[in-house]
């Protein structure tokens, strides 16, 4: 560091430590000129001291330098205001009220009075000795500055609620003394809340969250109970049980909204009656798991946990702790659903798709679209994942040696994978440990997980493209990328999602989509695939547009690898 440098980095500690060790200020008003006198004498060796001798040059004087007010010594009986309204004026702005004040006089009987309005101290007169005085002043000045540090470090700064770590601290407090009372836990979420932030600007956004924490604050201030702003969006209420919080979510969606009706949503999830036995976060995760399940419904704003939810956090919670065990025991199975060429006037198999089921030892065939989003939330989907490939690459193998035949396999890569820069090195690895050819396994990645980070992941993709692996955008036309961005995209085949082939052969339903993307897919010169097929009439409608390759229950539901293999001997 230059010397420049170090001198002016020296200069701001100097700052800093001259900051902290300047005299706090304290305003004395009082309009005897003796009185102001000898307050000044027993408090000028330690402070900066201020005086008005009447009320109007005391509120001027606050006015002008309430942020750097430690106290007010305020006499009650002044020539112009009564020192009353001086109290009561300070305590109706939020920036003069933290102001400590102690009062002075000879009015004994105005002490309770004084005390109620918003006074900290009370000093009679005459004075008592200096050192009293002195200890007084010194006191409530540090009582003050504590009390205002626990504020700066117990609040959410934007809202004035309380963080997460002081409101878990409070809503325990209340349990302490409302242990017999019945509490509800209550989680308040805005509605694609990310979308607001991209959409009108982070200032906005803040806008609205502070709206709701004024909202949130009142209901809480006239309720009882505590709050916080638990982080980004999300908002905790802890409170004495209500029957319904519909008019709570809307009255805090109309604060949000300010004005722009139907533009914001909240969301509540309520565990209503909490059962106290439980963990303080765990009630709010009860909460939350409520919340999560009308995340998406425009209709619904309040869903309460319930027995039926919480049967499934437990079932959910099983099948996570049994993960690694069903890993190690082979319990997933891999599934493999043939995929036909349709082109020909007789359909060929062309390939096929390797799918996971989970044989669970005591609950049977578990569903995928139960266990795979429980495991792409909790961070395991990327170990399941490289076990399906595993078990895919050697059953290609096997079926290399017995009986002489195989096809391509799709292998699902999900956006998690797709991030993993070891991603070409574990694929090799499957490649040459089975002895197989690039051409034996297709990766299938979503459309989806191009939008994120999309210049990283074509990157990968084109890595993948080179070694010789076939790409396959599943899930096309779900609704993520433009047509723009498809034709820059590196990809080999086009899958088109299962809910246009649903919807265009569904009641009233038609096939101008299905024809659009297949002309995507003749202009990108990519085959197209279409899955969920389940008739004859789908499959040669499906001809008829131009679609190549389609899969379905139609040729054949997901079957296990020893079936599969009469396909294979046809």
């Amino acid at each position: 560091m230059s010397k420049a440098g170090m001198s002016m980095d020296y200069a701001g500690e100097d700052r800093e430590r001259v900051a902290a060790m300047r005299k706090r200020q304290v305003l004395i008003v009082e309009d005897e000129f003796v009185n102001r006198e000898i307050l000044k004498a027993y408090l000028e060796p330690e402070y900066e001291v201020l005086c008005a001798d009447t009320g109007g040059k005391a509120r001027e004087m606050i006015r002008a330098g309430f942020d750097t007010l430690s106290l007010i010594l305020l006499d009650l009986n002044l020539p112009d205001l009564h020192g009353m309204d001086i109290l009561r004026w300070l305590r109706e702005d939020v920036h003069f009220s933290k102001i400590p004040v102690i009062v002075m006089t000879s009015d004994k009987e105005s002490e309770v009075e004084s005390l109620t309005i918003g006074a900290v101290d009370f000093i009679t007169k005459p004075y008592p000795m200096p050192k009293v005085i002195q200890a007084r002043v010194r006191r409530i000045i540090e009582l003050n500055e504590t009390r205002d540090l626990i504020r700066e470090t117990s609040r959410d700064h934007l809202t004035g609620l309380f963080n997460r770590e002081y409101f878990f601290h409070y809503a325990e407090q209340y349990d302490h003394f409302h242990g017999e009372e019945p509490t509800d836990a209550v989680v308040m979420d805005v509605n694609h809340f990310r979308m607001i932030n991209e959409r009108y600007g982070k200032a906005f956004a803040d806008e609205v969250l502070r709206r709701i924490g004024i909202a949130v604050k009142a209901f809480v201030k006239q309720n009882g109970g505590v709050a916080c702003r638990r982080e980004a969006d999300r908002f905790l209420v802890y409170c004495p049980h209500r029957a319904d919080y519909t008019a709570l979510a809307e009255e805090v969606t109309a604060a949000a909204g300010g004005g722009m009706k139907g533009k914001i949503r909240i969301r509540l999830g309520v565990y209503s009656g909490v059962d106290k036995a439980v963990a303080m976060e765990q009630r709010f995760d009860r909460a939350k798991s409520a919340a999560d399940t009308i995340r998406n419904s425009y209709n619904v704003t309040v869903a309460s946990y319930d027995d039926a939810l919480h049967e499934k956090e437990v079932y959910a919670e099983r099948l996570l702790d049994e993960f690694q065990e069903a890993i190690d025991q082979k319990q997933f199975l891999v599934f493999f659903q043939p995929k036909f060429d349709i082109r020909p006037e007789k359909p060929a198999l062309c390939g096929a798709e390797a799918l996971v089921r989970w044989k669970h030892p005591e609950l049977g065939m578990i569903s995928p679209g139960v266990f795979i989003p429980l495991f792409e939330s909790n961070g395991l989907v990327r170990e399941l994942d490289h076990y399906v490939w595993r078990e895919a690459a050697a059953q290609i193998k096997a079926w290399k040696q017995n009986p002489g035949k195989t096809v391509p396999v799709s292998i699902n890569v999900s956006r998690v994978d797709m991030m993993d820069p070891d991603l070409p090195e574990i694929l090799r690895g499957l490649i040459e440990d089975n002895g197989l050819a690039y051409g034996d396994l297709h990766l299938e990645i979503t459309e989806s997980a191009y939008t994120q980070d999309a210049k990283q992941i074509a990157d990968t993709v084109n890595t993948l493209r080179d070694m010789g692996f076939v790409i396959e955008m599943d899930d096309f036309g779900s609704g993520y990328s433009s047509l723009n961005m498809v034709t820059t995209l590196p990809i080999d085949v086009l899958k088109l999602d299962m809910g246009f082939v649903r919807s265009a052969f569904s009641e009233g339903g038609d096939t101008r989509m299905i024809r659009v993307i297949v002309d995507i897919a003749r202009s990108l010169n990519v085959p197209m695939i279409a899955e969920g097929v389940e008739t004859k009439e789908q499959m040669l409608a499906l001809k008829e547009l131009g679609c190549d390759i389609v899969q379905g229950y139609y040729f054949s539901r997901p079957v296990p690898a020893n079936e599969f293999e009469a396909f294979l001997k046809a």
